[in-house]
């Protein structure tokens, strides 16, 4: 796997060693980061990642070290290591290199990767409900893209695949259905989409974002409302949308099978469209 990264004013390749066993982000995970993805030669909503990126700082109390528009030129000038027709993922990164538990602002340090990173193809996944359930902002920093959260959902992934499904469901404190292990998610029910309402629990994830937009101007019908499992076992259809895949058809529910439906065929196909026709790498 071809990788990039810039740190300390200069670019390594490969996997260079970036923490010490005495840096906070390595022993009390300071970590905060954002995704992005560059394919078949476009970078879609890349200056949304970095701005949530250094939201993502803030809400962690970490310290911003570059703007918005350092960062999109850091992007671009790493896209320019790698082939056009590479599909690759991108990700900025922050996290204190000292503090005692609270990190320490002043040391927060900084790193891009780019690596390569195909897409999946869209040929569906299976999902189950999973026993734990994602905490709330009194809980954990559910307002940051924090690498400290990502075990919760490494869990649940691992206890759904020791059960035979790919990905698990997670619900929030009340029991509502929040989002997958791995990407938001949505249902198809009488040709109308819904999603979970974001409450704090889960990132209202960007590709989300564009994806609801992009259907409610074709026309679409979009609902963000709470919405339990029963409603995710009675759907018509079911789908995810977030940063890896961007928009992937669910084909098994349980032991319900599904077939990809119109509502997810056509939010795929809007979003290639819109990502052609605006995000030109």
């Amino acid at each position: 796997m071809t990788a990039w990264h810039f740190f300390d004013g200069q670019w390594h390749e490969g996997n260079p060693a970036i923490m010490g066993p005495m840096s906070h982000g390595f022993w009390m995970a300071s970590t905060v980061f954002d995704g992005a993805r560059a394919f078949e030669g476009v970078i879609p909503d890349m200056d949304l990642h970095c701005g949530r990126l250094n939201a993502s700082a803030s809400a962690f109390g970490l310290k911003p070290l570059h703007q918005e528009g350092e960062l999109l030129e850091l992007v671009a000038e790493g896209l320019k290591k790698f082939s056009k027709e590479a599909e690759l993922y991108v990700r900025p990164m922050y996290w204190a290199e000292a503090g005692f538990v609270a990190a320490d602002p002043e040391t927060t340090r900084f790193c891009l990767s780019i690596h390569e990173s195909p897409l999946p193809e869209p040929n569906g996944f299976s999902i189950t409900l999973s026993p734990f359930r994602r905490p709330t902002l009194e809980m954990a920093p559910t307002n940051a893209k924090a690498a400290c959260l990502y075990p919760n959902s490494g869990r649940a992934m691992l206890e759904a695949k020791s059960r035979g499904f790919d990905n698990a469901v997670l619900c929030d404190a009340l029991g509502n259905v929040a989002e997958l292990a791995t990407a938001n998610i949505w249902l198809g029910l009488d040709g109308a989409a819904h999603t979970p309402m974001p409450n704090g629990t889960f990132l209202n994830g960007i590709t989300k974002q564009r994806s609801h937009k992009l259907m409610q101007e074709a026309g679409i019908e979009v609902h963000e409302r709470p919405l339990t499992w029963k409603d995710f076992l009675k759907a018509d259809e079911i789908f995810s949308t977030g940063n890896y895949g961007k928009v992937m058809p669910i084909t098994r529910i349980e032991e319900r099978e599904l077939q990809p439906g119109p509502i997810y065929r056509r939010a795929r196909e809007l979003y290639w469209q819109w990502a052609h026709d605006t995000s030109p790498v």
